[in-house]
């Protein structure tokens, strides 16, 4: 038996991109059928947001991003139809935008116990399809508890700031490889995927990346 081809995923629970890239990945993934594991990374796409932001997902991105509102309501409803096509049921008028740092401490910690995928997906339902904060202490814990996480690990971690470090480094990491813009994945170490591809590429990535480890291993017989 080969060894599983290992995936690293650079997202933000706040990027509406990065939850239907997750359901593209699963189907290329899928598609591809082989054995893949899945590993998520750091990245704050707005670290100067505050925890409590006061508006609407359209007043933060015409601030944020200097567009009018009209068009960033279009925007939106756009993302809510791409989103929708994946199943997910995007409520933007409903979002509570807030700084995303200590959602990513609980995601190193659900990785530590092994419930990594369940707590973000938890944690992208919660934010885009039922408008719950992500941003305080308790919110998460109740989040992160749905997904099977011990309430009193999560508050402990979170207290303590057990993965600050751990999230800083990932952020790190990322500048390191160049990457400005989630999702982004980087496959078996080797080659970068940027975006919410259509699941097809990804199944291509990932053959090519077997194919060559199938290779790679007849050559050393």
């Amino acid at each position: 038996m080969s060894e599983p081809i290992s995936v690293h995923v650079w997202s933000d629970i706040a990027c509406p991109w990065c939850f239907i890239g997750k359901r593209r990945f699963e189907k290329g993934a899928a598609q591809f059928g082989g054995d893949v594991t899945v590993e998520y990374h750091s990245f704050e796409l707005a670290p100067d947001t505050p925890v409590d932001f006061e508006g609407s997902e359209v007043d933060f991105l015409a601030g944020h991003k200097g567009m009018p509102r009209e068009q960033v309501a279009q925007m939106l409803e756009q993302v809510t139809g791409l989103a929708a096509a994946e199943g997910l049921d995007y409520d933007f008028g409903s979002v509570r935008h807030t700084k995303t740092l200590k959602a990513h401490e609980v995601l190193h910690l659900a990785k530590a116990k092994g419930l990594q995928l369940d707590v973000v997906e938890k944690l992208f339902s919660a934010y885009f399809e039922q408008g719950r904060h992500v941003g305080h202490d308790e919110d998460l814990v109740a989040i992160a508890a749905e997904a099977g996480l011990d309430p009193d690990d999560v508050r402990a971690a979170l207290a303590e700031g057990t993965y600050r470090a751990d999230v800083q480094q990932d952020i790190a990491q990322a500048r390191a490889y160049g990457i400005n813009g989630v999702p982004f994945y980087v496959i078996d170490n080797k080659y970068g995927v940027s975006g919410a591809q259509a699941p097809e590429t990804f199944a291509q990535v990932l053959q090519k990346v077997a194919e060559e480890k199938a290779a790679a291993s007849e050559g050393v017989r």
